[in-house]
């Protein structure tokens, strides 16, 4: 690997004194605006290594990192964005946020690689196509993906939970429990995730000797009033299901509330169990069983694997998933019609 460049080097790439340099780097008053841009720019291009505030490692200096995530920061996301924020800190890099529903709409990504002072990106579950993903990393702008939507091409890095093998187990959990006709609440049909969770129940049902049923599946978006929704169909259906299962904790909440307007007693008559394990799963009645999504070490393996793409390492594993796990709650019990 290259050697990292010096204040002085800074200094004669600019022009200016290494005095001025180091009131940019130590972000110290009295520099001119362009100038303070100017040296900015010649320490993300040289890659400096700056002296931490406190001694000890020296602390890299580079381009802020974008985070775009066009969503609520709500629990899920929240915890995802403040662990990113949290590790940016940590490698010395300031963090730009691009948030809310709102930004879903903004064509940003075509923006990026023009954007002075930007070394690269971390897009959480980006609502744009893979086709305008692939053209970002045409244009050589270093970018991570969390939680992909769609199929990524293999060169574009991205970090997600282990939603097939999460689902299989969750699936496994109900049919250990004597339950064969499983109720699925997905996601929308176009969601990877949706897909590998679905995958993840169907195999655990081949596994116990059960067909799938695609009568007991509903596609709609994770919220609690889709959730309800979808329960009250799926609970219509004649005989009805003994369990269901929920794209994540807020449609899980969506059933329980379905549960309670029908009369049905949970899990005496009706086992519910989600996915994700927000502090929400905990204040339910009763908590809910689900699956566990490594949230903030989602986030901090989406920095790892941005930092390693600006200083131009190899990277060897470019989609990682991470391990989920089953959380056994109150939520889930033994069929009560074997």
């Amino acid at each position: 690997m290259s050697k990292r460049a010096t204040v002085r080097d800074v200094a004669a790439a600019t022009g200016v004194s290494t005095a001025t340099v180091s009131r940019v780097l130590n972000q110290q008053g009295s520099v001119a605006p362009e100038t303070r841009e100017l040296v900015e720019r010649a320490v993300e291009e040289l890659g400096l290594l700056a002296p931490s505030p406190r001694g000890g490692t020296p602390k890299p200096v580079a381009g802020a990192v974008y985070v775009r995530c066009p969503y609520l920061l709500t629990d899920y996301f929240g915890l995802i964005v403040s662990s990113i924020a949290e590790t940016l800190d940590r490698h010395g890099r300031q963090v730009v946020l691009n948030a809310g529903e709102a930004a879903a709409h903004d064509p940003v990504l075509s923006r990026l690689p023009s954007q002075r002072g930007l070394g690269g990106a971390i897009l959480i579950l980006p609502p744009e196509s893979s086709e305008d993903l692939v053209r970002l990393s045409s244009r050589r702008f270093p970018f991570v993906v969390v939680d992909p939507r769609t199929t990524l091409p293999r060169d574009i890095p991205s970090v997600s939970a282990a939603h097939h093998s999460g689902a299989r187990q969750l699936t496994a959990h109900l049919t250990a429990l004597g339950h064969t006709r499983i109720g699925v609440i997905a996601g929308p049909r176009e969601w990877l995730a949706a897909d590998a969770r679905l995958s993840g129940h169907h195999a655990a049902l081949a596994d116990a000797g059960i067909l799938p049923n695609p009568t007991l599946i509903r596609h709609d978006h994770p919220t609690t009033a889709a959730g309800h929704q979808a329960a009250r169909d799926l609970l219509s259906v004649s005989p009805r299901p003994t369990a269901l299962i929920a794209f994540n904790d807020k449609a899980a909440v969506g059933a329980l509330q379905a549960a309670t307007a029908l009369g049905l007693s949970v899990p005496h008559d009706l086992s519910i169990a989600g996915f994700d394990d927000l502090d929400l799963s905990q204040a339910t009645t009763p908590p809910l069983t689900t699956v566990r999504q490594p949230l903030a070490e989602m986030g901090r393996m989406a920095v790892s694997l941005l930092t390693r793409l600006l200083d131009r390492h190899t990277l060897e594993a470019l989609h990682v998933e991470l391990a989920t796990e089953l959380v056994i709650r109150s939520s889930t019990t033994h069929n009560p019609t074997p």
